[in-house]
Formats: C-alpha cells, sequence, structure tokens
C-alpha cells in the first residue's frame, strides 16, 4: 500500500467514523493529529525502542478497520522514560495508558515473543512523512495467530472473527511462509493450543485457496 496517511489522521477517522460516537462531543478529534504526532517525536527524541502493531500497522498494509488507539512493543524500561503515558492498566504482559486524550495499548517486551518481535520484525514505513519502526507482515500474523487462543478462552469471539479475517487479509495479499512462524510459537504456546492454531491455519488456508480460485477466475474472465 502506498500514499499511508499520518498515523493521527487513522485515528482520527477512527474515532469520527465510529457510530458509538456519533451524538457525542467529538471537537476534540481535531486535535489528533497534532497530540499523535507529538508522541511520535518524543519517541524518536527519547530514542525509545518501540514497535508500531495492531490496527494502525495493519492498516499500512492492508485496507480495513479503523481504530482508535496506539498499539507498541515496548520495554518496562522504556516506558518508565515516557512519564506522558499515564498508566492505568499492567498486567504481566500488557500495559495500558493514556497520552493526553489518546489510548496507548502496550505489549511489554519481559513476554519473550513480544521481544523476539520488537527485535527481529521490524519494517520503516511512513505515515504521512513520517518513518515509523513498524511491525512486519510476518510478525502481525505472529502476533495475531499468539492471541487466538487466550481470546477463545475468555470466549470473546468477535475478536476472534476480527482476528481471524485480518491473518486471512495478510496471507492473501502477501506471501509468508507460515512454517517458521508455527514452529516458533511451538515455543511459546503450549501443545493443544498449538493443535488449535493448526486447525485454525488449516481453515484460513483453505478459505484463502477458495478467494484466489475465484479471484483467478474473474482474471480470466476480463
Amino acid at each position: 500500500m502506498t500514499g499511508i496517511v499520518a498515523i493521527g489522521e487513522i485515528i482520527k477517522n477512527g474515532v469520527v467514523f465510529d457510530m458509538k460516537n456519533w451524538g457525542t462531543d467529538l471537537s476534540n478529534s481535531d486535535n489528533l493529529p497534532e497530540i499523535i504526532d507529538r508522541l511520535f517525536t518524543t519517541l524518536a527524541e527519547r530514542n525509545i525502542d518501540y514497535l508500531l502493531v495492531g490496527g494502525v500497522a495493519l492498516l499500512s498494509y492492508i485496507e480495513g478497520r479503523n481504530t482508535q488507539d496506539i498499539d507498541l512493543i515496548l520495554s518496562l524500561e522504556d516506558l518508565a522514560t515516557l512519564p506522558e503515558i499515564a498508566v492505568t492498566e499492567e498486567n504481566r504482559d500488557f500495559a495500558r495508558g493514556v497520552y493526553e486524550t489518546v489510548q496507548i495499548d502496550l505489549l511489554l517486551t519481559r513476554n519473550s515473543l513480544f521481544e523476539l518481535v520488537r527485535n527481529s520484525c521490524v519494517a520503516n514505513r511512513e505515515f504521512g512523512g513520517r518513518t515509523v519502526r513498524c511491525v512486519t507482515v510476518e510478525g502481525l500474523v505472529l502476533l495475531k495467530l499468539f492471541a487466538l487462543p487466550s481470546l477463545y478462552r475468555q470466549g470473546n469471539f468477535s475478536r476472534v472473527s476480527i482476528y481471524e479475517n485480518d491473518i486471512t487479509l495478510l496471507l492473501l495479499n502477501y506471501s509468508v511462509e507460515l512454517d517458521p512462524i508455527l514452529q516458533e510459537l511451538t515455543r511459546h504456546l503450549i501443545p493443544t493450543d498449538m493443535q488449535e492454531i493448526r486447525g485454525m491455519v488449516s481453515d484460513i488456508q483453505s478459505r484463502i485457496q477458495r478467494f484466489s480460485s475465484q479471484r483467478n477466475k474473474l482474471q480470466d474472465e476480463q
């Protein structure tokens, strides 16, 4: 995808076009681009070893759903140097905070998979003229597959559906070797979770094969 707009515009659009926000005061949404620009300027000036993941990263590769928050992989040490992010929730692997009026969801590098992705799945992407350390397609697939067993256990099937669709679109649009990704996941998930993931991947691959066949058929007819 070329011509990726600024991250602030992505977040602003996510807020404005979310029907749940209609009928509420959206005047502060005009400030979102400036707020998010300050955030990434701060990350750069303090040499923070961050990685952009989540919905914004996804939208740099495929057209998809709107998003209203920033997702970053970050170490606790780097988070301590960012007092501007007011942490509201934290557990071993995740934290949530607010930077001015923007929600920041954090994947913490004390989780070894998140640390691996931050260090090994990095692509410099341009958002509105700003270069941002962004996760690769392979990193996105890895993170989303890793999250699925937990989402199933929570009964969060709406998010399961979103994540599986995200993976499908990524695999449909990019050539991704799944064997190394599945091999890496075996180091971080229990065998029963891996069994479920392999079943999900098989279903997704069957869906992609069907989509690809239909796309080839349409191209032949044109």
